[in-house]
């Protein structure tokens, strides 16, 4: 039995001070008091990044292999964040659909650590709000497509974001009898298409204010649409470069029970200065990724960074704040 001790362990509903944590067998077996000098200052959670697209060399849509996701949890690892959920974007069908092998491998061999699945963002996004997508690989769906996607990732793909406007209904209905949650995401939808594809069950957008319509007082937008309804889980991006931390605090006002934290990293550690794959490049600049257009091409942040910037900078409560991130 191993024992540890804190200052503060944050858990579900409570903060307990001063306290000893015996451990057997990877399970809590006791909490206790305790009034010695403390092993941690703060213990929590590990953290669950539900957005990520490379670790610290690897970026996984590229390299489309085992190392590039096992370089993704490692990567995350280091920096207290254990689940994950990998990111594949907007690319080949050929390439997805190998993604799907990779990813099965993996977990095959590494059952027991934090990656759970992946998200597939793409590739049927909104032209318009592609942001550093290649416009090459964004298309409409078709039955086919989605078909074959579906059979190959259905139990490895856990958010899969697509742009609703884009689909029929009965395509939406497709991937939700799959067992898979649709993320609304690069998405140009109006108000009113956005609250249509919440009406079907979708509960989930991806990262709040990037790569969807915005909020106008006579347009919403997707951003209000979503903002709107207390039901809609809304990431964020807590980097200062995704979005304004007045932004960020406009979101937490709005729903502070469905707001929740993700890296979106393109790269982690900062190590990556310079980025090609295919037309998609990004150059590490005052601490963003940015690529040759202009457009930001993913974050550089770690979850606890965006922890410290949810609480520092947006004046969410540390608690609250850890359990965004977990």
């Amino acid at each position: 039995m191993t024992s540890i001790s804190a200052s503060k362990v944050y858990t579900t509903d409570k903060v307990l001070s001063n306290v000893s944590i015996s451990i057997e067998s990877g399970r809590i077996k006791n909490i206790k008091p305790f009034d010695g000098l403390p092993t941690y200052n703060n213990i929590c959670a590990p953290l669950f990044d539900t957005h990520i697209n490379g670790g610290e060399t690897h970026y996984l849509t590229q390299d489309n292999n085992e190392a590039a996701i096992h370089d993704i949890f490692m990567a995350s690892y280091k920096t207290g964040t254990y689940y994950v959920l990998p990111c594949v974007i907007t690319s080949s069908l050929e390439n997805i659909l190998k993604s799907f092998e990779v990813m099965s491998d993996y977990l095959k061999k590494h059952p027991k650590s934090g990656v759970i699945g992946m998200h597939l963002e793409g590739p049927f996004l909104n032209p318009i709000k592609r942001g550093a997508h290649l416009a090459k690989y964004v298309r409409v769906p078709t039955d086919i497509e989605i078909k074959t996607i579906l059979e190959k990732g259905k139990d490895l793909i856990k958010i899969w974001t697509i742009a609703p406007e884009q689909f029929t209904e009965r395509q939406i209905k497709m991937i939700q009898n799959a067992g898979i949650c649709i993320s609304v995401g690069h998405s140009n939808a109006t108000s009113e298409e956005a609250k249509s594809a919440f009406s079907m069950g979708i509960n989930l957008v991806t990262h709040l204010y990037n790569a969807m319509s915005g909020l106008h007082h006579r347009k919403p937008g997707l951003v209000g649409a979503a903002l709107a309804d207390k039901d809609i889980w809304a990431p964020i991006i807590l980097d200062g470069k995704h979005c304004d931390y007045e932004a960020a605090k406009v979101a937490y006002n709005a729903k502070p029970e469905r707001l929740f934290i993700i890296s979106d990293a393109l790269f982690l550690g900062r190590k990556k200065t310079e980025f090609k794959w295919e037309e998609f490049d990004a150059r590490l600049i005052d601490g963003e990724y940015v690529n040759s257009e202009g457009n930001l091409a993913g974050s550089a942040i770690s979850m606890g960074e965006a922890i410290h910037n949810a609480v520092h900078e947006v004046g969410i409560p540390l608690e609250t704040a850890i359990e965004m991130s977990t």
